[in-house]
């Protein structure tokens, strides 16, 4: 049996277990979303670099480490060993999960606003099972990532924020995953349910991070659904364990007249792999990705997008940047699709990537495909190492090399927070970036 089919067959029968350890229990319509996810999941199998969504990734040190299902019971973090995490501020409303589990006694969500609810989805099959029913799984995200159906076969537990029509939340929440070391290698099915409905608008900030030097496997599946005329805001901060993996799917849907923001930033894990993908279903409805990513030593990130316009009058922009040192590694992908009848489609996509070593690497793939023949479309990407000129220009106005190469460096970085809406975030986010890139790297903040 090769590696690959060893590995799929440790999480099939992770998966048996997982039923007749109560699982089974749960209601007919989840247990056949969790059905679908693992036949889905042995279908596809891990993927291998033989692929061409995977050719430039290779997940062989995900598949040669057992994961298994945290059992409970381990050490629970303190309040105070989250503060790095958390957004500054007392009294923010926030879901906090150690080990993929719901932790009551670190989260806040008394005194939410009226039609915002803000609760794990364990907790939310209970108390609005048909709720979470009409929009969980339904983004067809596992149908084609092998970690997004193997997610689902193992959901049980996440993050569901549902925001009535007309609602308008004054402040961001927080939902945050966290990882302890454990005695084994553990995996946590990370799974976020974000609803806004007609008119409504939410901000969500989406962290994960786990203990120095921790070795274990995230993977995540986000969902946002925005109604007619809504807003939501996503805001995705990965600063997970150096020694750690990070798997992640990101699936919007739109209404008309809607805008969906998403902004995924990442400074941890060994490896890293998040496939985004945006639909735009309603007309004249807004999309932006800014995403940015800060690699040091051997660390690999690699971003698949695609922004889907299936109606017309809609526009997306999209904004990549990476700062690879050491011998790190960035992939990007980023793919526009205009269904035919989308006219007046506007839509940009720009992936910058600056290589501080000879030895960083960056790949980068922009792709068209349009069906329509009103449209404004551009795609650019770039990569290189600092400009010498640019260096030049600020040690003769009197700074040292460092400075100077630091300078230049940050205003990478500082494009993509100059977009954020939150200034606390902002703020802490420019610090960890100075950190990072003044402080040499190595560390994920």
């Amino acid at each position: 049996m090769t590696a690959p089919a060893a590995a799929a067959e440790h999480y099939l029968a992770a998966h048996r277990a997982f039923l007749g350890n109560g699982a089974g229990a749960a209601p007919a319509w989840l247990a056949a979303l969790r059905a679908r996810g693992i036949a889905r999941f042995g279908e596809l199998g891990f993927p291998t670099t033989h692929l061409e969504e995977w050719r430039f990734t290779s997940v062989a040190p995900i598949v040669a480490t057992p994961f298994a299902l945290p059992h409970g019971g381990g050490t629970s973090p303190a309040e105070r060993d989250l503060e790095a995490f958390l957004l500054p501020g007392a009294g923010r409303h926030r879901l906090v999960f150690v080990n993929g589990r719901f932790a009551p006694r670190l989260s806040a969500t008394a005194g939410l606003p009226a039609g915002v609810t803000a609760m794990s989805l364990a907790e939310a099959l209970v108390r609005d099972p048909e709720g979470v029913r009409a929009h969980l799984g339904t983004s067809g995200a596992d149908a084609a990532s092998a970690f997004a159906a193997l997610n689902t076969a193992f959901l049980a537990d996440g993050a569901y924020v549902h925001v009535a029509a007309g609602t308008v939340v004054p402040e961001p929440l927080q939902i945050l995953f966290v990882a302890t070391a454990e005695p084994e290698p553990v995996v946590a099915h990370a799974r976020t349910l974000i609803v806004a409905e007609r008119l409504a608008q939410v901000a969500v900030v989406e962290s994960y991070a786990g203990a120095e030097g921790a070795r274990y496997l995230t993977n995540a599946v986000t969902e946002v659904v925005a109604g007619e005329g809504a807003r939501a805001e996503v805001y995705r901060i990965q600063r997970e364990s150096l020694g750690a993996f990070h798997v992640a799917t990101t699936h919007s849907r739109q209404g008309r007249d809607s805008v969906v923001h998403v902004h995924p930033v990442a400074f941890g894990a060994a490896l890293a792999r998040h496939d985004l993908t945006a639909v735009l279903d309603g007309a004249g409805s807004s999309c932006l990705l800014n995403g940015l990513y800060l690699g040091d030593g051997a660390q690999h990130f690699d971003h698949h997008t695609v922004i889907d316009h299936a109606q017309p009058h809609a526009e997306s922009h999209e904004y990549f940047n990476g700062v690879l040192d050491g011998r790190s590694r960035g992939v990007f992908n980023g793919r526009i699709i205009v269904r035919p009848g989308a006219q007046r489609t506007d839509s940009k996509q720009t992936n910058n990537n600056l290589l501080l070593s000879e030895e960083a690497r960056a790949d980068s793939q922009p792709q068209l495909e349009i069906y329509a023949d009103d449209v404004k479309c551009t795609h650019g990407a770039t990569l290189g190492p600092i400009d010498e000129k640019a260096l030049f220009y600020l040690k003769s106005r009197g700074l040292g090399a460092a400075e100077a190469r630091a300078l230049v460096t940050y205003g990478f970085g500082a494009e993509i927070l100059g977009r954020m809406a939150i200034p606390e975030l902002r703020a802490q986010l420019d610090g960890l970036v100075r950190a990072r890139l003044l402080g040499g790297g190595g560390s994920a903040g």
